[in-house]
């Protein structure tokens, strides 16, 4: 079965993540077939905006743990989230569940965002010895500096409000319906000519693409290093065996006193 699920109506092509055994991580397979279907969109005349969602109550928990790490992998999310911003045509996403670190690169690669009821954010990346090296090239154009150190370096959990307010979406409801939200936004986007919309597109993405071309190759090489590391091994190991790192046991409670009574 596919990872990924397509449809079309009314100029919109819905592409829906389906990978539900890992909570929608970016696996090989997912990210390859989310690039050819943003290449089919691309090419299809009909099409005025692709529309990107999920099943369950995960968007995209971020890079799949089970697979090895390797530069491929990185290189290869450095291109599904260029191949976003440079399609010629609006992709907007809409979330009503929870985005976990490289997820949130999806949604800063996209044009426009909608969060609705259920949603919940972090970048959890720092906890397990990693950092959001290669999807900060789209999110650190977007988003508040002061927010974007905080959620980077803490790893906590914020709602849509936060979101929209950090840049992270466009607009959020958390006790409202997405659909709602993005039904004007889809309307309008019909309404929109293929020139046109690829022409302002260009102009509101050129600093994320500098981004790209400035930061693509060692970012990526950077990734490969950190997920290659022993730290992110014991991080990714104590995340998938649902326990604490062993950084995380060495600042408990229980261990400052046991320091403080040597």
């Amino acid at each position: 079965m596919p990872f990924l699920r397509s449809a079309f109506a009314r100029g919109i092509a819905t592409l829906t993540l389906d990978s539900p055994h890992n909570r929608n991580a970016l696996s090989t397979r997912l990210v390859t077939e989310l690039r050819e279907a943003l290449a089919a969109a691309g090419r299809d005349d009909r099409v005025r905006a692709v529309l990107l969602t999920h099943t369950g109550t995960t968007f995209c928990a971020g890079a799949d743990l089970s697979e090895p790490p390797s530069a491929s992998g990185a290189a290869a999310l450095v291109a599904l989230l260029r191949s976003i911003v440079e399609l010629p045509k609006p992709v907007v996403a809409r979330v009503t569940g929870h985005v976990r670190a490289g997820g949130l690169g999806l949604l800063g690669a996209c044009d426009i965002s909608a969060a609705g009821r259920g949603a919940s954010f972090a970048f959890t990346e720092a906890r397990l010895g990693l950092a959001p090296a290669v999807i900060s090239m789209p999110l650190l154009p977007r988003l508040d500096r002061r927010a974007a150190a905080r959620y980077y370096l803490t790893g906590e959990r914020f709602d849509a409000a936060e979101a929209a307010r950090i840049g992270l979406v466009t607009m959020a409801d958390p006790e409202g319906d997405a659909d709602e939200a993005l039904a004007p936004v889809l309307d309008g986007l019909r309404r929109g000519s293929p020139q046109g919309l690829a022409e302002s597109k260009r102009l509101v993405t050129a600093d994320v693409l500098r981004a790209f071309d400035r930061d693509g190759e060692p970012l990526a090489a950077l990734s490969a290093r950190l997920f290659a590391s022993e730290e992110a091994r014991e991080g990714m190991t104590a995340f998938l065996e649902r326990r604490e790192p062993v950084w995380a046991r060495e600042t408990a409670p229980d261990a400052g006193a046991a320091g403080a009574s040597r």
